[in-house]
């Protein structure tokens, strides 16, 4: 049996293109490089200062929801070794629920929806308003369906050309987790694939950066 992983997350950098409105991740050295008084050898300690919607982030139940689970309460059962549905939906901006397929091949699993929208990826065309998106019904039928989290290759699974954030609201409320702005989709084969998602757990945040990566396994 052989295994073939897929990264699925874009790498993050100093000052990179994010989320429209919001600050650039600031990435550099938060002590000098130094030889330290307790240990015999040169080392450089990192600072990051970013947001939560930086890269690829996952969405908790308390980003709209501030009763709901923050990333530190996701439950892990819904980010690691869940199995994949992979919808392919390129060319379309307004991505309905005709798309999704039986539902009953929904349930527990996590939710991927290729746009190709990743493509434009750390340029200013990538966080146009025009993204490709989901349209309300879509998380209706997710939540009917149980599925276990819900992911997008483009800038937002809601229009952000309106004031509303309805997928935002269904799919939170009923605690799916969303993760926006993921890559590589396209590698993915529709069924069959599995998903480890998982950010730091950090306590108070709705969003959070993470590495989610995919696996299939093959008879070698």
């Amino acid at each position: 049996m052989s295994r073939a992983i897929v990264e699925l997350s874009h790498p993050v950098s100093d000052g990179m293109l994010t989320y429209p409105g919001l600050p650039a991740p600031r990435v550099g050295s938060g002590a000098a490089p130094d030889r330290s008084p307790l240990i015999d050898m040169a080392f450089d300690i990192a600072r990051v200062d970013m947001v939560g919607h930086t890269g690829t982030y996952i969405d908790a139940p308390r980003l709209f929801h501030t009763e709901g689970a923050d990333i530190a309460e996701l439950p892990l059962e819904r980010l690691f070794n869940v199995p994949i549905v992979l919808i392919r939906a390129p060319g379309l901006r307004a991505v309905g629920p005709d798309v999704l397929g039986d539902p009953a091949l929904l349930w527990g699993k996590a939710v991927l929806v290729h746009t190709g929208w990743s493509a434009k990826w750390g340029s200013a065309a990538y966080r146009d308003p025009w993204h490709p998106f989901l349209v309300g019904e879509v998380a209706d039928a997710l939540v009917a369906a149980n599925v276990a989290l819900v992911g997008i290759d483009s800038l937002d699974v809601d229009d952000t050309s309106l004031p509303t954030r309805p997928c935002h609201h269904t799919l939170l409320g009923a605690g799916i987790p969303i993760i926006e702005q993921m890559t590589n989709l396209a590698a993915l084969p529709g069924a069959g694939a599995r998903l480890v998602a998982l950010p730091a757990p950090m306590r108070g945040m709705g969003s959070f950066p993470l590495r989610v990566v995919a696996w299939t396994e093959h008879e070698s």
